[in-house]
């Protein structure tokens, strides 16, 4: 008999970014465009768009200003 175990994924705060999250909000501290974090990491400005809207959800924020300050405050 083999027991099931569930694994329990955070869903919010920083163990719930994803590492390119991570870099992307690490990037937009540096008051720089969206094209120019694209270039830096050689993706689309869509790209960089949907991570960006994907960890302002996961940290509970809804500006950049209020990304720079969570990305600060959490070391990143």
């Amino acid at each position: 008999m083999t027991s099931q175990q569930t694994i329990h994924t955070p869903t919010t705060g920083v163990n719930a970014l994803t590492q390119r999250e991570r870099v992307v909000l690490g990037e937009i501290g540096d008051n720089i465009t969206l094209e120019e974090i694209a270039a830096r990491l050689w993706v689309t400005r869509n790209t960089v768009k949907t991570q960006l809207r994907s960890a302002y959800r996961k940290i509970g924020v809804s500006t950049r200003a209020e990304a720079v300050a969570w990305a600060r405050a959490h070391g990143i």
